[in-house]
């Protein structure tokens, strides 16, 4: 049986990337998270806040450094499987990961070295500082990965040249029409995947009846910002559509299953999409919904994927799914969302188990609605590497065998099973084992960075 290269590569790279964006998913989110405790800590004193930015900096250290290692994989990649894309667009998206590791990581990594090892040697504002930056860093590094892989789907202020992609005007590359939409919507998502992250664990330890105090300060400032910001992607992901809409209709047309051309549109909530037929079979479909969504008129005209030719259509079952799954998740997340709104109007958000359950279980969807939508991004943006410039076929190294695609595809599984195995054993123990008790969490004098006891006023007794 002859293997396509093309497509072993594509599974190669997707294998890698759906690895790799679970971690800056994460710390993303996480590193703002510690910034706000180290802060709370800084003004408050309380110890609370100091317990629990002690254990998220552990968990935070190991995740920082399993995206690393997952991810220098990626750069190789564009030397060994895709050199064509490489060399073609190296003029635009070289730089703009260069600058990402020069505005973000080394910032990062800078300022991480303080946060994990400075606690007791710097003073305390220096030590939030620290906090501060590397949340930044995290934030400056979605800046230039999403402009760049923006660029891919909506590409802007170039020229060609020689058949090789020239810079014509840097900001309408960097700000190019699709990036403030995905930029929001992936860093909204970011922070809701550690917000249900911390959530999980606090629901654990107070159906453990353990670390009440942290447990229920994790809940409280996690739901509080989960209510603002799951209905806020809602909306940020109704924009992000319809700016798709405007620039890759066919991905949008692919994410809703629509075939024919039409007006008053239907919202196909279940169908099973037959890509050689084109056409679906088993549909179950809410009639004119879908151009209110998409148009916002139930007359609207949304186009169907028969506008394009066979061979320019991207593969309908799994867009058409991953995008349900997504969309399925952030609805969890907005039902939870806004029971926790009113279990904390009646005084009630720690008491109810079933509850408890229920936020523990949330835990991992965060990760599975970001993976889902990465998926709906890149296979709806098939077969174009370079939206409407350059195909994906014609990207792929020329030297690049299949067997060599297979045979390092098996060694990354390899690795990354080990890797991912032993970070997520290491870091499930350091949540069983909690956070310190509160009556060792000792904070340094403000101005001479040195620790000093705590009255049993300031809270320094156990909880």
């Amino acid at each position: 049986m002859d293997l396509d290269p093309v497509l072993l590569s594509r599974l190669q790279f997707g294998f890698v990337i759906a690895f790799h964006i679970i971690f800056p998913s994460f710390t993303i989110g996480l590193a703002s998270f510690l910034a706000v405790l180290e802060g709370l800590w800084l003004k408050t004193d309380k110890p609370v806040y100091r317990s629990l930015s002690d254990l998220w900096t552990r968990i935070f250290a190991v995740s920082f450094g399993m995206g690393v290692v997952s991810g220098v994989v990626m750069s190789y990649q564009f030397g060994t499987n895709w050199s064509r894309y490489a060399d073609t667009t190296a003029n635009i998206l070289g730089p703009m990961f260069s600058y990402e590791v020069i505005t973000a990581f080394f910032l990062e990594a800078t300022f991480l070295g303080i946060l994990l090892f400075g606690r007791n040697r710097v003073s305390r504002p220096v030590h939030v500082f620290a906090a501060v930056m590397v949340a930044l860093g995290t934030v400056t590094s979605a800046f230039w990965i999403l402009s760049a892989n923006s660029w891919m789907q909506t590409p802007a202020g170039y020229t060609i040249e020689n058949g090789h992609f020239m810079v014509s005007d840097w900001a309408e590359a960097i700000f190019n029409p699709s990036f403030p939409y995905r930029l929001a919507h992936m860093v909204t998502a970011a922070y809701l995947t550690t917000a249900f992250v911390v959530i999980s664990v606090g629901a654990l330890y107070l159906l453990q009846g353990r670390f009440h105090s942290q447990a229920r300060t994790m809940v409280s400032m996690t739901f509080a910002l989960v209510s603002v910001l799951a209905p806020l992607q809602i909306v940020l992901g109704d924009m992000h559509g319809l700016n798709t809409l405007e620039h890759q209709p066919a991905k949008i047309a692919a994410m809703e299953g629509h075939w024919e051309t039409q007006r008053g549109a239907p919202l196909l909530l279940f169908a099973l999409p037959d890509q050689e037929a084109a056409t679906n079979r088993f549909e179950i479909a809410i009639p004119r919904l879908g151009s209110l969504i998409l148009t916002h008129s139930f007359d609207g005209e949304v186009k169907g994927l028969k506008e394009w030719a066979p061979q320019n259509r991207p593969y309908v079952p799994i867009v058409f799914w991953s995008f349900r799954i997504m969309v399925g998740i952030g609805l969890i997340m907005l039902a939870m969302a806004a029971i926790s709104v009113v279990l904390r109007f009646r005084g009630r958000l720690f008491d109810h188990r079933w509850f408890l359950r229920a936020a523990l279980a949330c835990g991992p969807i965060g990760f599975g609605a970001v993976i889902a939508g990465w998926i709906t991004t890149e296979v709806g943006r098939q077969p174009w590497i370079v939206y409407g410039l350059m195909r994906t076929a014609d990207a792929v190294s020329p030297a690049v065998t299949a067997g060599n695609v297979v045979t390092s595809l098996i060694a990354f599984f390899a690795a990354y099973a080990i890797i991912f195995s032993a970070g997520s054993i290491y870091i499930f123990r350091l949540v069983w084992k909690g956070p310190p008790p509160l009556d060792r969490t000792l904070p340094h004098d403000r101005t001479e960075g040195l620790t000093r006891p705590m009255s049993a006023a300031e809270g320094g007794g156990a909880e």
